[in-house]
């Protein structure tokens, strides 16, 4: 990595992270203040990934740290093997000139890697050895159990914190019903 670059939260500008970057000769930027769609891919994969995944809580122990390493994982692995997306290839004009996206066809990020032919032979079978296997739905009951324990290890802190800053976290309660339901 030869460069950092980050929103305007405390989170990434502070001394801490700073000196970490200093010390490992990254340069670090930030976007401008205000201008939410500077971070556009970033913040639609925090809702689309994160968010979807581990919700909203508050995660900041040990447990929960081995539990969000596990779940990432897991949740790779079902993105990038077993999720095909539509990616936009060009664009048309409508009948009433309106400009409309063209895709192609659905491909799992893996499919779209091994189509493009920047992996040989041997780097082929052995990520083909990786997935060999794996069951797609035995991963979603292994995602759908880690997020029980890590709604169970934060809600508690999470919901007093929500109420001493007067959040709702109402918008949380249809996942959670779900998982509930998966349980």
């Amino acid at each position: 990595m030869t460069t950092f670059d980050s929103d305007c939260g405390s989170e990434f500008i502070n001394h801490e992270v700073a000196g970490w970057l200093q010390d490992r000769d990254i340069a670090q930027t930030r976007s401008r203040p205000y201008q939410k769609n500077d971070q556009a891919h970033v913040e639609s994969k925090n809702n689309h990934v994160v968010r979807k995944h581990a919700f909203y809580w508050r995660y900041d122990t040990a447990d929960e740290l081995e539990l969000l390493d596990r779940l990432w994982r897991l949740v790779s692995l079902r993105l990038n093997f077993f999720t095909p997306t539509k990616k936009a290839v060009g664009y048309t004009a409508g009948a009433d000139g309106r400009r409309k996206r063209i895709y192609d066809k659905p491909a799992t990020p893996w499919q779209r890697l091994q189509d493009s032919g920047t992996l040989d032979a041997q780097q082929l079978s052995r990520v083909s050895a990786r997935i060999d296997g794996i069951n797609p739905a035995d991963l979603t009951r292994q995602i759908n159990a880690i997020q029980m324990q890590l709604l169970d290890l934060a809600r508690d802190k999470t919901e007093a914190l929500a109420a001493a800053r007067h959040m709702d976290l109402e918008a949380l309660q249809p996942s959670i019903n779900r998982l509930a339901q998966a349980k």
